[in-house]
């Protein structure tokens, strides 16, 4: 235990010394300048601190409050040994952060004892300290494991989808990317944009509840199997309403609301504007664009450059104006994801170097796509 004596009469540091290195286990340094102490504490560590109240640079009361100031003494006991019998120096000495004090001439043995106690104090705190550090960190790794856990399940559900859908995993993927690179670019919090992320893939859970006649139809879409398709909004929400956590109850939004549109022609609820929720806003784009750049049984996948057009073209009608403009600010990103994870798509965009920053052109593909789906934002 390291212990910082602080008294500017020699003789008076002299005797501390030599009662305080009685105590087993303790590395003392004495100082007659409370300057040079001040300097010691700032930069070495301590465990207890014991001070004269009457000197000339500082009083031992202001030097305490500075290393008060210094936040070196936050659990640092300290004694100050004093003559001052009068009750507002020593009231003014305990506000300031002195633990306790002894008088002048001190006795030896009522210092070590008093010195023995403190240090029994200052060491049961550090071990509480360091306790409570152990057991942040294990809190810290039970939680990140849990995050996995949470996101594993989460993925395994979403591939579940695939299998029912006939979407790649690749088309899950990156409607949760893209949708967090929306979300970031609109400032969201990290750890939102980590639950949009996670909450993306269940956009469609709903569509375990329809019919393989309907889900998996090659053609057009009658008006009741459209009616039937949309039904899919209705029973993601049924699977994910009521639940407890954040991440739960953002899918639920985002399932339910995705499509929606910003005008209120969308559906299940009509709903406009910012009465839609951020999240499912978010996911709208992502899923709308990435569907556009993909194969499907009734058609064939757009240019991202023809893709990005449409989703700018319906901003303020279909789309967030906001989230449009953060999918255009990301561009750059998006169109580098679409390149390097999409191969059926038709790329016509530059290949980048960085995430960042663009290179030189690719080669495209002049194929003209045929028509989406009349449904295509329901995929």
């Amino acid at each position: 235990m390291h212990i910082v004596l602080v008294d500017d009469s020699r003789s008076a540091l002299f005797a501390l010394d030599i009662a305080v290195r009685e105590i087993p286990g303790v590395h003392v340094i004495a100082f007659e300048d409370p300057a040079k102490a001040l300097e010691h504490c700032l930069k070495s560590p301590i465990d207890l601190l014991i001070v004269d109240f009457t000197m000339p640079k500082y009083t031992g009361i202001e030097l305490v409050a500075e290393l008060k100031r210094q936040n070196v003494l936050q659990y640092i006991p300290v004694i100050m040994v004093t003559s001052e019998t009068e009750r507002s120096i020593r009231i003014q000495a305990i506000e300031t952060g002195v633990t306790d004090f002894i008088g002048k001439p001190f006795d030896s043995i009522e210092l070590k004892a008093r010195v023995r106690n403190l240090l029994a104090l200052r060491r049961a705190q550090r071990d509480l300290s360091q306790q409570a550090s152990r057991l942040v960190d294990e809190v810290d790794k039970a939680t990140e494991e849990l995050a996995e856990r949470e996101e594993e399940i989460i993925w395994r559900l979403a591939r579940a989808i695939e299998f029912r859908d006939g979407d790649t995993g690749d088309h899950i993927s990156r409607v949760a990317q893209i949708s967090k690179l929306i979300a970031k670019d609109l400032g969201l919090s990290s750890e939102h944009c980590r639950m949009i992320y996670l909450a993306a893939p269940l956009h469609d859970v709903g569509k375990i509840g329809i019919s393989d006649s309907v889900l998996l139809k090659p053609g057009r879409l009658t008006p009741e199997e459209i009616t039937e398709m949309r039904r899919h909004v209705e029973i993601g929400v049924r699977i994910l309403e009521k639940g407890t956590s954040d991440l739960v109850r953002i899918a639920e939004a985002v399932a339910g609301g995705h499509h929606e549109k910003w005008d209120g022609t969308g559906y299940p609820k009509g709903i406009t504007g910012e009465n839609i929720p951020i999240e499912a806003r978010i996911v709208a784009i992502a899923d709308v664009f990435e569907a556009l750049c993909s194969e499907r049984p009734y058609k064939r996948a757009w240019p991202i450059e023809e893709a990005r057009d449409h989703i700018i073209a319906q901003s303020g009608l279909h789309f967030d104006p906001a989230c449009v403009t953060a999918f255009e600010n990301q561009w750059s990103r998006i169109a580098s994801l679409m390149a390097q994870d999409l191969p059926k798509t038709i790329v016509d965009v530059p290949s980048l170097e960085t995430p960042d920053e663009p290179a030189g052109p690719n080669q495209t593909v002049s194929e003209k796509p045929a028509p989406v789906r009349e449904t295509s934002n329901v995929k």
